[in-house]
């Protein structure tokens, strides 16, 4: 083989192996798919493009909340970025809306978290100092706000949207 023909194999193999560091940057294409289709009919189908896209978009969107986080735990000596940094930098980024929504996942979630760890340690009862979120919402002016009343998780059959947008 000459030399033509190996450098020619190495410039056909170099992009395969800079799309593999992409697409492992990249949520798994699997699993974006699924999500889109909970919310869709069951009779929809959806393009490979498509499913590309909002692959890409989703990544960015996390991997932009993420380094806010970041930033911030950095500044403040931490190394280890938690949910109330993601709820902070979501509100500070401007989605608002997405931060006291995972607020209050936080909160269901701990608290679950809470009675899983005392049913296993044979006390059914839920302690008295309840840890909260350390995020809290303000409004334009820096001024703190209640956070709304919780989130209430329900399983919807795959294909029913009516209640995922108001009629």
């Amino acid at each position: 083989m000459s030399v033509f023909e190996k450098n020619k194999i190495h410039l056909i193999a170099k992009p395969t192996l800079e799309m593999d560091d992409e697409q492992e940057r990249l949520l798994p294409i699997a699993n974006v798919g699924r999500i889109m289709k909970q919310i869709l009919p069951p009779t929809a189908k959806i393009s490979k493009e498509a499913k590309q896209t909002m692959q890409e978009c989703a990544t960015e969107f996390i991997s932009f909340v993420t380094a806010e986080a970041s930033d911030k735990c950095h500044k403040e000596n931490r190394k280890t970025v938690n949910g109330d940094d993601i709820c902070w930098a979501l509100s500070t980024l401007g989605f608002d809306n997405y931060a006291e929504a995972i607020v209050r996942y936080l909160y269901k979630y701990r608290e679950a978290e809470r009675l899983k760890a005392n049913q296993n340690k044979g006390n059914s009862t839920p302690d008295n100092h309840e840890e909260e979120s350390n995020y809290r919402s303000g409004d334009q002016h820096g001024r703190q706000t209640e956070l709304p009343i919780p989130l209430e998780f329900r399983v919807m059959e795959r294909g029913d949207n009516s209640q995922a947008r108001p009629s």
